[in-house]
């Protein structure tokens, strides 16, 4: 194997495959490693394509203006409700729209995509309707508690030439009660581009409580369950949020609004060439990773299946930068499994935790110490990992101020900003040779204290690899339209900062060159 930069990616991929390169990287685990097939060209790089989209005519009209949570349930708005068969899709591909109305009611569904847009946060794609909603049985639960819906769908979209990669919002309405809430799907694409942003929808599913108690963290035993047994499904509403904060006009769109619009609402706005992705396209297709010059995982990206861990590191071995720009990332082991009329990827169930024991953890979920515990040790991915007390608010404060991402940030070594860290972190990072703590701090919560450490590392092809070491980077960068700032464990975040999107455009410029 040559080093020239001219070298195929996915040529040093095949070739480290062949050869045994896990030794590029710590924590190996044993069996079989991906090797990504030559699938041809990706489709050509264009790099203006955010910034041409970004100049279209935005509108607030995607926000919602009127939902009803039941209160019986807490988490379901019955008025109107639904959901998408797939969740991600490219050009030329067809996805399904189930809804379900209650009282039964005509409704109308108003498509956008979400992004910058001068500010706005969306640009309108299509209006379809009127449909006749009627009232869809609620799913029996099956084995391992999981309801899955089978609704009759109202409407197959087939996704446009010209729908740019994107999270995109369909805004359910009601003619009968003018009820709304969101489905939410993903485009995709195939080209080169600098930026791929990975929504952390395994996480908005397993945190999805619809219609009542239903969440991975649901079981007989307790309400915060963290063992195995529970099964999920992606075909279902998403629910109301239900942690940190109140935001009943987020309904339907799963955790976007709360910690991932943030960040591409900032990059859209600086016309960085980014796509979008699934973790869902992450766990089938890692392959298609390398099109991409950096991955960025956002807000809190908890859930990751084998396949994943796998196909990103095989990316990073590949000379994958990576940005976590997220908190809690890569702590739940998952399995995916097909839906019960054989779609991929339509169930999640939770079987193990990444990383060895930590009785501070574990203590804060007994569930927990029923797990396996042989999956391999997330920092040898991120940098650091999820530790003790895990939950938890405190400053970023400057560790390395020499360090190029703090350059013209004015940062000096101790230096804090303010309330940047939470609600979930990463400590205890990983002895990977050239390693470096970039921010470093004490965490508080009910739970106790903790250490969180920011990372950065370099990979085997000049590649890096940064942790921001929380769930909330994104509150520091942007307010778009419709953000409610969360608060938890005794911290908050305190809104766009300079110094964080300095920080930010130092890393992804650098990210860029490299």
């Amino acid at each position: 194997m040559g080093d020239s930069h001219n070298t195929n990616r996915r040529d040093i991929l095949r070739a480290m495959a062949s050869f045994g390169a896990a030794s590029l990287l710590p924590g190996v685990v044993p069996g079989p490693q991906p090797v990504f097939a030559d699938k041809g060209q990706f489709s050509p790089r264009q790099s203006q394509l955010i910034q041409q989209e970004n100049s279209k005519s935005g509108t607030r009209e995607w926000l919602l203006t009127k939902t009803e949570v039941d209160p019986d349930t807490k988490y379901r708005c019955p008025g109107i409700e639904g959901y998408a068969s797939k969740a991600s899709v490219t050009a030329g591909e067809s996805l399904t729209l189930h809804v379900s109305c209650n009282p039964a009611s005509k409704f109308t569904v108003d498509l956008y995509r979400s992004g910058y847009y001068g500010g706005s946060g969306g640009r309108k794609i299509a209006h379809l309707g009127t449909f006749e909603g009627k009232i869809q049985d609620d799913p029996e639960i099956g084995k391992n508690r999981l309801r899955e819906c089978q609704w009759d769908a109202c409407h197959e979209l087939t996704i446009q030439d010209d729908w740019v990669s994107g999270v995109y919002l369909c805004k359910l309405t009601s003619l009968e009660t003018q009820m709304q809430s969101y489905i939410t799907f993903i485009v995709k694409d195939d080209r080169k581009v600098d930026f791929l942003f990975q929504c952390s929808d395994n996480t908005w599913h397993a945190y999805n409580r619809w219609p009542s108690q239903y969440s991975l963290y649901d079981h007989e035993e307790t309400v915060w369950y963290w063992g195995a047994g529970v099964d999920v499904s992606y075909d279902r509403p998403y629910g109301k949020y239900c942690q940190i904060f109140d935001a009943p006009l987020t309904t339907g769109s799963g955790e976007w609004f709360c910690w991932e619009l943030p960040i591409a609402y900032w990059m859209e706005s600086k016309g960085y060439d980014v796509s979008y992705c699934s973790n869902i396209d992450t766990h089938a297709d890692g392959e298609a990773l390398m099109r991409a010059g950096s991955l960025i995982s956002v807000g809190h990206d908890e859930y990751y299946s084998m396949e994943m861990f796998n196909n990103v590191r095989a990316a990073i071995r590949g000379g994958l930068n990576v940005a976590f720009l997220s908190g809690n990332t890569c702590c739940g082991l998952l399995e995916i499994k097909p839906s019960s009329d054989g779609r991929p990827n339509r169930i999640i169930s939770r079987v193990d935790r990444f990383g060895p024991r930590d009785m501070i953890g574990d203590n804060l979920f007994h569930s927990m110490k029923t797990l396996p515990r042989t999956a391999p040790n997330e920092a040898d991915l991120i940098g650091a990992r999820s530790t003790g007390p895990v939950v938890g608010g405190a400053d970023y404060i400057c560790h390395d101020p020499e360090h190029w991402i703090f350059k013209n940030s004015g940062m000096k070594k101790g230096d804090g900003i303010p309330g940047l860290v939470g609600w979930e972190w990463h400590g205890d990072p990983a002895d990977i040779p050239g390693l470096k703590i970039v921010a470093q701090g004490t965490t508080n919560s009910g739970a106790g204290m903790g250490t969180y450490t920011s990372t950065i590392y370099p990979g085997p092809k000049g590649n890096l690899v940064f942790n921001a070491s929380t769930c909330w980077w994104g509150d520091g960068l942007s307010e778009p339209p419709g953000y409610v700032r969360p608060s938890a464990h005794g911290a908050s975040p305190q809104g766009p900062d300079k110094r964080v999107q300095i920080i930010t455009q130092n890393l992804l410029d650098r990210l860029k060159s490299t």
